[in-house]
């Protein structure tokens, strides 16, 4: 896995964290458990690696309702 070391926003390092993230669509709250993803120490943004966001479309009910292609 790719490793992600310093913030592409602010360039502030990053680290690791692991943890149940809760989002929202369309007013309903969903979680993503235990997703891997990085946070900015400096200025607090997330960066999330391809693993993460896949992890994100699976449990994202936005995604659930999508046709297959």
């Amino acid at each position: 896995m790719f490793e992600i070391t310093v913030c592409p926003v602010c360039a502030g390092k990053v680290r690791k964290i692991k943890e149940d993230w809760v989002s929202e669509f369309k007013g309903e709250k969903y979680v993503v458990p235990d997703l891997e993803y990085y946070i900015c120490d400096e200025c607090g943004e997330p960066v999330y690696p391809h693993e993460a966001l896949k992890k994100i479309e699976a449990f994202s009910p936005a995604y659930q309702l999508a046709e297959p292609v």
